[in-house]
């Protein structure tokens, strides 16, 4: 499980995807997320903007990445 620590209040989900290195760029991060294959907090999230707080969890590809403060 990898952990992201926020420097601001939020960080976008496709942008967590590409800190976490998971996706090449924000068109992959685009297209992973448009394509069903991310949860966040274990529900399918198909927006790339949705807002990623503390506490927040994301799935993708068998990875887990922990949002926290």
């Amino acid at each position: 499980m990898q952990t992201i620590h926020l420097k601001e209040d939020y960080i976008k989900l496709g942008q967590a995807l590409k800190a976490a290195g998971l996706v090449e760029s924000g068109v992959d991060a685009k297209l992973e997320i448009q394509s069903g294959r991310v949860k966040v907090n274990g529900e399918v999230e198909l927006r790339r903007g949705k807002k990623l707080t503390a506490g927040d969890m994301v799935e993708f590809e068998g990875e887990k990445i922990k949002i926290e403060a």
